[in-house]
């Protein structure tokens, strides 16, 4: 007596979970460089929180160690989430938005203040907002593969075995 068998494979990570992931990636080795001297200028100004902070990641943006760690554990959020596609398409979404608040946030307050806790600047913001519209919009990208593309790929990748 012969069957035909299977084998189990993992299905293809979809676009919105590759770029959860590259974006995480991103996001981890931003948060290491702040703490780098030399791609942070004014290291020895570097401070814990708050707008005193003088270091600057690649001479631009103002950082902390708090906004280093909140870089850190962004780009682990986005390495754990992209696992799935609604947690890549959520770690996309949510952070886009969060992104989107710092940016209004760095609007609004005073940046010689002490709610400018973070800390940040003019540069910051708006890579806040590019950052927030980017993610917004990565977030709607194909989180499955379409019918057709699962249904190909089933065929392509599902070697036929012949057991007696």
């Amino acid at each position: 007596m012969s069957a035909l068998k299977p084998s189990r494979t993992r299905a293809a990570p979809s676009p919105v979970q590759i770029l959860a992931l590259v974006v995480g990636v991103v996001f981890l080795i931003v948060g290491f460089a702040g703490f780098i001297p030399g791609l942070t200028t004014n290291y020895e100004s570097l401070g814990v929180a708050g707008h005193h902070s003088e270091a600057l990641l690649l001479g631009v943006f103002q950082v902390s160690i708090l906004h280093n760690i909140i870089h850190l554990l962004f780009g682990l959020a986005g390495i754990f989430m992209f696992r799935s596609p609604e947690g890549g398409r959520n770690f996309l979404l949510i952070g886009g938005i969060i992104y989107l608040v710092l940016f209004v946030y760095g609007l609004i307050i005073d940046l010689d203040s002490a709610v400018n806790f973070v800390p940040l600047n003019s540069a910051d913001n708006w890579l806040h907002l590019g950052l927030g519209v980017a993610m917004m919009a990565l977030s709607f990208l194909p989180g499955r593969p379409s019918a057709s593309e699962e249904a190909y790929q089933h065929r392509e990748d599902t070697p036929m075995t012949y057991t007696t």
